[in-house]
């Protein structure tokens, strides 16, 4: 690593624990320059030419990053601007999803004479944050400008953006090199076993971890309550993602024509959670992302830290196992 990196790396850092330890305080909004710049400029009434977008955290899973992708789309059509495409990083996630098709990137649009503008973090639902945010934006009209979200700012009901991202992905160029094991004979039904970090995390008692764990029991509770609603009348195959040995899901053994696969790659495992017929999430953004691409029916957990959409194809499901809302395919 050259000394440019571990300067920014170390940058990165001391930022990351400002906004930490000074988030919800008085002072937080003073460590921004676009706070500065509102209070000093008063806004111009000219037409905006502003673009909004938010960057993947490049430290997490691709579950976590389109999280983060998908708060910038939103929160763009909701302050009136344009979005502005930041990349995934690792392994071609963009193309594969279909995100930054027909949308502008940041790195072109700087090339045109554009220039970044960081935005402080807001909670979606204080009023007054929003309009601070909205005060801080009309500071910049006629300017060429982009804003930028600060790392992981929330957005809760992220299906508000299903639609849009369900079109991209189904519509992607790559599409047309998905090999899927499905048969199309079968109603298939994938579940996602959310184990590898937090395996770790629930046998040291990290809190984090521990509020994402569910034990194999819970999963065979909700299979075998999702089976009796005979949702197809076709036969059923089971195919179950996760990472670990055969050995780690014992409690399986007792469903016919069932499949691990536990040896996929992340791009494998998501592409086939988002064409189950029926998939099973867990507490995992990596399932939850799938589910908002999917048009089969979705079984999820209610207590999850991101919506649902009130429609007819979402599924909930308590901490034991047993559904809250049932419909018919």
């Amino acid at each position: 690593m050259n000394i440019k990196k571990i300067v920014r790396k170390i940058k990165k850092k001391a930022w990351e624990k400002l906004v930490s330890k000074l988030r919800h305080t008085n002072l937080y909004p003073y460590i921004y320059v676009s706070y500065w710049h509102c209070l000093l400029i008063n806004p111009k009434d000219s037409k905006s030419r502003s673009y909004f977008s938010a960057i993947p955290n490049a430290g997490a899973g691709i579950g976590h990053q389109m999280a983060n992708w998908i708060a910038g789309y939103w929160f763009a059509k909701q302050f009136e601007l344009q979005f502005a495409h930041i990349p995934f990083t690792g392994n071609g996630w963009d193309d594969f999803l279909g995100f930054g098709v027909s949308e502008e990137s940041v790195t072109d649009l700087i090339k045109k004479g554009y220039h970044k503008v960081k935005l402080p973090l807001f909670d979606e639902s204080n009023e007054e944050e929003i309009l601070l945010i909205k005060k801080i934006i009309a500071s910049y009209q006629g300017r060429k400008t982009i804003f930028i979200a600060e790392q992981d700012q929330f957005y809760e009901d992220q299906y508000g953006v299903a639609e849009d991202i369900k079109q991209k992905f189904h519509h992607a160029p790559s599409r047309l090199n998905d090999k899927l094991i499905y048969s199309q004979d079968f109603c298939n039904i994938a579940i996602h076993v959310r184990r590898g970090d937090i395996v770790a995390g629930q046998q040291s008692g990290l809190e984090n971890h521990a509020m994402r764990w569910q034990n194999n029991d819970y999963f065979t509770t909700v299979l075998k309550n999702v089976l009796n609603l005979e949702l197809s009348n076709k036969p059923i195959a089971i195919y179950l993602f996760s990472q670990g040995e055969e050995s780690d899901f014992g409690e399986f053994t007792e469903f016919e024509n069932i499949h691990f696969c536990l040896e996929m790659s992340a791009k494998e495992s998501f592409l086939h959670m988002a064409f189950a017929d029926i998939l099973i999430t867990s507490k995992s953004s990596f399932s939850y992302k799938p589910a908002l691409l999917s048009y089969g029916i979705k079984v999820c957990p209610r207590n999850f830290w991101h919506g649902y959409p009130p429609t007819q194809d979402y599924i909930l499901v308590d901490d034991n196992g047993n559904l809250l809302k049932t419909t018919k395919a």
